[in-house]
């Protein structure tokens, strides 16, 4: 980790940012600059917690504040202890430590036993630029605290970064999820995550969501998601191209000399367009290409040598193949459009579905154009399997959409999430 202090600015800072505001103290605004309130704020975390306050977070600092960034401490008992003294130490309910502690019976602790005390906050938050790290530990946290989430690593991306996927429920109707297949799009991999960090939680409570009884869906449904396809394009737009990337030079011709990748970068590291990769029509996108002035690799459009040519791409295809998915949703932004057909290849029920989806949700039901037509994730999932698949564009403006967006995203696309597994 690199040394946080006054002047430094990224999306480390931003994620410290926000958790002091999360846990009552004052950093100023959440934007990653490190300046006087964010300095102030963690002198008197520092103070309050035995540290020397410098306003510095080095090593020591860190240490302390990595347990709330994963969201649970581990706990040893004491004489006199009880799950409700604990629970009210940590300002969390004895329900979330029991969930994370599976195999502790809470009415027999032993004194020196050791439990997971998740605190009473969130892990997911939705006010940050959401990288791969970020999401990285988050999904560490959720993990840890809802020990029943089944984590794996479907594939790994060109620089060797995991792709990740979560799975929700253990019933026999598949379905899966996926976001940010575009780099500029990380919104919908905090979408993604939130809604699997709202789900856990509401169904260790045994609570209904806008009337959906999670835990009916859980018995019913199995939830598999990807939340970031993308994470070296995602990177780029966040934090920028670093000297150690392999193809620095390459990145840098492929975008026509600029090293600012924030505001078009869409595609992988090799400058392939991951949403026009798959083996749907893939010819047609390659002939398109020229039309939109697309030679070679480069932000956008660039469909790559041959389909699945992009590690990203194949792993999502593989993970695809080796399921029985009766559903998929693509998410993407912006419009706040519903895409539902390729080829008018998609089963009669697909539409009906897609109304469902677009009263719920208020967006627009309809048929792509262009070169957006072909090669993409729901296009190929309907060609070759003849099922319903939709690439849902949230939000609404320019991409890469603000984050203040966030809670109308969410509002908008929770019920969708929540009625997919069941339609």
């Amino acid at each position: 980790m690199r040394v946080l202090k006054r002047g430094v600015q990224g999306t480390d800072v931003m994620e410290i940012q926000a958790l002091l505001k999360k846990i009552g103290y004052d950093p100023g605004p959440i934007d990653g600059i490190f300046g006087e309130k964010t300095e102030m704020a963690v002198k008197k975390f520092q103070q309050d917690n035995g540290l020397i306050p410098d306003g510095i977070i080095g090593s020591n600092t860190m240490k302390v504040l990595q347990p709330l960034l994963l969201g649970y401490d581990i706990y040893t008992i004491k004489a006199g202890d009880t799950m409700y003294k604990i629970a009210r130490k940590y300002y969390t309910k004895v329900i979330n430590i029991i969930a994370a502690n599976p195999n502790v019976n809470p009415y027999y602790l032993q004194i020196g036993q050791k439990i997971i005390v998740p605190y009473g906050i969130d892990i997911v938050d939705t006010n940050i630029d959401y990288t791969y790290d970020i999401m990285k530990r988050d999904i560490e946290g959720l993990k840890v605290r809802y020990p029943f989430l089944e984590v794996g690593i479907a594939g790994k991306s060109v620089l060797g970064r995991n792709l990740y996927y979560i799975k929700l429920g253990n019933g026999p109707n598949q379905v899966f999820y996926n976001g940010a297949h575009h780099s500029l799009e990380w919104i919908t991999s905090l979408l993604l995550m939130k809604f699997i960090e709202n789900f856990s939680k509401a169904y260790i409570r045994e609570e209904v969501i806008r009337g959906y009884n999670t835990k009916d869906i859980w018995e019913k449904s199995s939830i598999y998601i990807i939340p970031m396809v993308n994470p070296d394009g995602i990177d780029l737009v966040l934090n920028g191209l670093q000297r150690n990337n392999p193809y620095y030079y390459q990145l840098i011709k492929w975008n026509k000399g600029n090293i600012d990748f924030s505001k078009n970068w869409q595609a992988n590291n090799r400058g392939v367009d991951l949403n026009h990769n798959y083996d749907a029509l893939w010819e047609k996108s390659k002939e398109a290409e020229k039309e939109y002035g697309i030679y070679g690799p480069g932000p956008t459009r660039y469909s790559g040598p041959y389909p699945e040519s992009e590690p990203e791409s194949k792993t999502v295809a593989d993970f695809t193949r080796n399921h029985n998915f009766r559903l998929v949703l693509a998410y993407h932004s912006q419009g706040e459009v519903i895409y539902w057909d390729f080829e008018n290849l998609a089963p009669i029920e697909a539409k009906k579905i897609g109304e469902f989806f677009a009263k719920v949700s208020g967006y627009t039901l309809a048929e792509t154009y262009g070169i957006a037509s072909y090669a993409g994730y729901k296009d190929w999932f309907i060609d070759k399997y003849r099922r319903p698949g939709y690439t849902i564009e949230v939000g609404k403006g320019e991409n890469p959409l603000p984050i203040e967006q966030f809670d109308k995203i969410y509002h908008d696309n929770e019920e969708i999430l929540l009625l997919a597994p069941l339609v």
